[in-house]
């Protein structure tokens, strides 16, 4: 295993080493997307889940075997370096690249006889390519310019979760790591109690979130002004036409693979935070979040499929940050691989609650307030942890 390694200093002869390294997160993409055309050239069904052992094997040993990167651009080379549109364009051209995909895949599954497992491995690879949406989304959706910002807009409709526009950017951001924030996990959860906490949680709170935009603006909840109807309006349309195009029984498939995209969201979003709690002040107020309030992965290979999502803990300090200048620091949170390893791990819970809570409570040390507990469990975790 290996490390790249570069300190922070005020040169302005720098030169970003991963400039075309970035060009993988075009690439992870496209060959999630790539099952089906395996399968029409070669015939083997067995090749639809090529795709996801790509994504769920071959990435966390890539990442195991590459190592991970610590460098840091200068501070005196991030303005230029944000403002170089080469990084900017990676992430437009995304936009109509999933979108293709996941018409190609409805377009496949509906057009052939699949047996139930290709059928199923077609799903499950269009909803890790509908989890790439969200992802390029969330970067997107973080920005100033209005291309940007509707380009999120767009990438989020495929898979129904354009309320994440909203939510993420005014809640999650406002409420992580407090027990407010149905996207932040707690010590002794597990995926699947979060899920049923953080889908319907997230939701609730975008369209709250986004009615009393409205309200203030002197327009009613449901006006196409509204960023939630807006995409709700553009997922609509796009499964309207597909179901036209391809009849009704592309709609299960829609389904399952929008399922699938967004629990990518809920898996990142459990090993983001777990157990990590922010102090309350004595006023009732939550201290200001900070770099030690998410876990951080600086694995080289994931980092570069993710726009350097999991260089977390920056961006939820620094969110308008752009992902190429996306820092890391000395004594934050540390995951033990890559996202893709980790999804891996918490798919498992006894093997995460082993793995994570350890590492949670090295963290903390002794200091119960910096612990977001599950509360139905909160006695029983004190107790075996001996709090």
């Amino acid at each position: 295993m290996t490390t790249m390694t570069r300190p922070l200093d005020d040169s302005q002869s720098y030169h970003d080493r991963k400039r075309y390294a970035w060009l993988l997160s075009l690439a992870v993409p496209a060959l999630v997307g790539a099952g089906p055309l395996l399968y029409l050239a070669l015939g083997d069904v067995r090749l639809l889940w090529l795709p996801i052992a790509l994504v769920y094997l071959f990435l966390p040993i890539f990442d195991y075997l590459m190592g991970v990167d610590q460098s840091n651009p200068p501070e005196s080379a991030v303005p230029a370096l944000e403002a170089d549109r080469y990084y900017r364009v990676i992430t437009w051209l995304l936009v109509p690249m999933l979108w293709a995909e996941f018409i190609f895949a409805a377009w496949f599954v509906s057009s052939r006889e699949l047996p139930w497992h290709g059928w199923l491995a077609v799903a499950l690879s269009t909803g890790v390519v509908g989890g790439f949406c969200i992802n390029v989304g969330h970067e997107l959706g973080h920005k100033r310019e209005a291309l940007e910002r509707w380009l999120a807009k767009l990438v989020l409709a495929p898979t129904g979760y354009g309320h994440f526009y909203v939510e993420h950017n005014r809640g999650h951001h406002r409420d992580v790591a407090t027990p407010a924030d149905p996207a932040s996990s707690r010590l002794g959860e597990s995926i699947y109690r979060f899920l049923l906490r953080e889908m319907p949680g997230a939701w609730r709170r975008g369209w709250a979130l986004e009615a009393e935009r409205m309200a203030s603006l002197g327009k009613p909840w449901w006006s196409l002004h509204n960023d939630i109807v807006q995409t709700t309006l553009i997922t609509a349309g796009l499964w309207l036409t597909l179901m036209l195009w391809l009849g009704i029984a592309v709609l299960p498939f829609l389904l399952l693979a929008s399922f699938w995209a967004n629990f990518q969201l809920t898996s990142a979003n459990y090993i983001e935070h777990y157990g990590i709690a922010r102090k309350q002040l004595a006023d009732g107020r939550f201290e200001a979040c900070k770099p030690q309030h998410s876990w951080n992965s600086n694995h080289i290979v994931s980092n570069w499929a993710l726009f350097h999502l999991q260089r977390h803990s920056d961006h939820h300090a620094h969110a308008t940050r752009r992902y190429q200048s996306l820092r890391t620091f000395d004594h934050l949170p540390q995951l033990p691989s890559g996202y893709f390893g980790m999804f891996l791990l918490a798919y498992v819970p006894s093997l995460w609650f082993k793995v994570m809570d350890r590492r949670l409570l090295e963290l903390v040390g002794d200091d119960i307030e910096r612990i977001n507990f599950d509360p139905e469990r909160r006695e029983e975790l004190m107790r075996r942890y001996g709090l």
